[in-house]
């Protein structure tokens, strides 16, 4: 069997509510749906997070394109190789998310012709069902309280939050409306997305513990593992890396520092699904637990990563997942979750297909207007750091 083609369809999905962060917002998803097809008739999905651009996505893909045309898709190890080395992609980080998608898209080629799922292929399921947490956005503490109670009521436990604020206090006021919506019970994460220096860090974490948070995702840059080391000896709250843990190398570094308590992991900043169990495999050896990250993804990337996810020991805590804000998909049978909760599908491959009428139509969107979902400026401006 050998690869013929790789096709790329850019799409945009709106959500049904703004993503909002520190430095700016968005309306909808943008991915690349990529397909790879072969000389026996079988063709293979996967998914490119718009990262950090269509633009750059597709140069990518044109790029990979002679290097993997004309190769095995049933040794991905060999051709992923391949791209790193005769490629020379040796340090991949914008070109991640589309090697991630061809990579994805062999695997699912891989469990077609085994006619196994993905989860058999990457050890067997060990977790039945994998939690994923539930994205609460927006600016007004009203509305975090009404989607908090949404979460809740439809069985999800974890809730994320952004922060990072001009002004701190716009921050504690969304947080405590959170904990309102979310009661007691419910646990709260924060991602504040390098927004903080790390005084301003260790103030604003300290004034939130009353709270009771599950973790601070990227308090303050990634890039400075010595001072996020260093806010970690000063806060009670747990943080969690993510910009600072984008690779498996990064990772190793992260916890080499003694920088976080958990470790934020993501297939498409690592270039593959076998890489994410080696990430997981790497933060077990150090006693650590796993986040799976995500830079916004629609079905077909949720179901790939859900296979490794189900498959992995250390995957303890809830998943960072874009259902509560996305307003549809692009899948067949697009994922109902029970209790914050998704198993991974029984069918071979990645065990999904695609809803050719939603791709057809998202497709025209995203033609029509390029730049409407996209990350833009924050209506209030550039973000500055909190004051100290």
């Amino acid at each position: 069997m050998r690869i013929t083609a790789v096709r790329a369809t850019p799409i945009a999905v709106p959500l049904r509510v703004p993503e909002v962060w520190a430095f700016g917002r968005r309306t909808g998803q943008i991915s690349v749906l990529v397909e790879v097809d072969t000389d026996e008739g079988v063709t293979g999905i996967g998914e490119a997070a718009a990262y950090p651009s269509v633009d750059v996505v597709l140069a990518a893909l044109r790029g990979l394109e002679p290097l993997v045309v004309g190769e095995d898709p049933m040794a991905v190890e060999r051709l992923t190789k391949r791209v790193e080395v005769v490629g020379t992609w040796h340090h991949m980080r914008n070109q991640s998310p589309a090697l991630a998608a061809v990579d994805m898209a062999c695997w699912d080629i891989v469990g077609k012709v085994c006619s196994q799922p993905l989860s058999t292929l990457f050890g067997g399921v060990f977790h039945d069902t994998v939690e994923f947490f539930y994205y609460v956005t927006g600016a007004e503490p009203d509305q975090l309280r009404q989607m908090a109670e949404e979460g809740t009521k439809a069985g999800f436990s974890t809730f994320y939050l952004k922060v990072g604020a001009p002004d701190p206090r716009e921050d504690l006021e969304r947080v405590a409306a959170v904990r309102d919506g979310a009661g007691a019970a419910g646990r709260i994460r924060v991602d504040a997305n390098e927004a903080w220096s790390p005084a301003a860090a260790i103030r604003i974490l300290r004034e939130m513990e009353p709270f009771g948070l599950e973790f601070a995702e990227q308090p303050v840059s990634g890039r400075n593992l010595t001072e996020m080391a260093y806010v970690r000896s000063r806060v009670d709250t747990p943080l969690l890396a993510n910009e600072a843990s984008w690779t498996r190398f990064d990772q190793m570094e992260t916890v080499r520092h003694a920088a976080a308590d958990a470790i934020s992991v993501d297939n498409q900043m690592d270039g593959g699904l076998m890489n994410l169990k080696r990430s997981a495999g790497i933060c077990e050896a150090a006693g650590l637990g796993v986040v799976k990250h995500s830079l916004g993804e629609l079905g077909v990337a949720l179901t790939a990563s859900l296979h490794v996810l189900s498959t992995t020991p250390n995957f303890i805590y809830a998943n960072q997942g874009y259902a509560s804000i996305l307003a549809d998909d692009i899948l067949a049978e697009p994922y109902e979750h029970r209790d914050g909760r998704l198993a991974p599908p029984s069918g071979p491959g990645l065990g999904v297909s695609l809803d050719r009428e939603k791709v057809g139509r998202y497709a025209e969107d995203y033609a029509r207007d390029p730049a409407a979902f996209a990350f833009t400026s924050r209506a209030t401006g550039a973000a500055h750091l909190p004051r100290l």
